[in-house]
């Protein structure tokens, strides 16, 4: 811990320097070098590829991440405030390592609805597969990007089952609650892309 401590001040250190030096004007010629360097590789075909790599650094999609915390706080908190006892620990098997498990109460007695891995799963891969129909060129992963995203889910909600660590219904909550924040989120990058054209 102190090793990373050291280094987050020597990496403040070098930002701040590296802030005076730009403040002075000293890198504009080296900054325009590169620049024309740059600009000498470009093809128009690759713009639609460096859009959607822009598109994962920039504001909106960024935001977005808060989307999965948030949808994760909302199945918390209903998990505190619906009775649903999930399947007794007698017909449960075990669950695959997740971080979860972390905050699972061990007497097995916790909440299960809804499920916590549909919820993320649907925000999670359904955001994937929407970026890439969008974004991505002609071609088979563009195609099956959706089918692929449904894919998942599907077998993340048979796995569910399968492994009796939740009910027909948690499954459903969590697909329900996970199609409501992917929507919102979906929602939100289509108004920034309407508003930026």
């Amino acid at each position: 811990m102190r090793r990373y401590a050291i280094l987050s001040g020597l990496l403040a250190a070098v930002y701040v320097a590296l802030s005076v030096v730009v403040a002075t004007g000293s890198l504009h010629r080296f900054d325009l070098s590169v620049s024309h360097a740059v600009a000498m590789l470009y093809r128009p075909g690759l713009l639609p590829l460096f859009r959607g790599l822009a598109l994962l650094g920039g504001l909106e999609l960024t935001l977005l991440a808060a989307v999965l915390p948030l949808a994760s706080l909302v199945e918390t908190a209903y998990k505190h405030n619906i009775v649903q006892p999930g399947p007794p620990r007698s017909i449960a098997h075990p669950d695959g390592p997740s971080l979860t498990l972390l905050f699972e109460d061990p007497t097995g007695s916790g909440w299960s609805f809804p499920s916590g891995h549909m919820t993320r799963a649907v925000v999670v891969y359904g955001l994937l597969a929407f970026v890439i129909q969008r974004l991505g060129g002609p071609g088979r992963l563009r195609q099956w990007a959706v089918p692929l995203a449904i894919a998942v889910v599907l077998l993340e909600a048979f796995d569910r089952l399968y492994l009796e660590v939740h009910w027909e219904s948690d499954v459903l909550g969590g697909i329900l609650l996970g199609a409501t924040f992917l929507a919102a989120a979906i929602a939100w990058l289509e108004w920034s892309e309407a508003r930026a054209e």
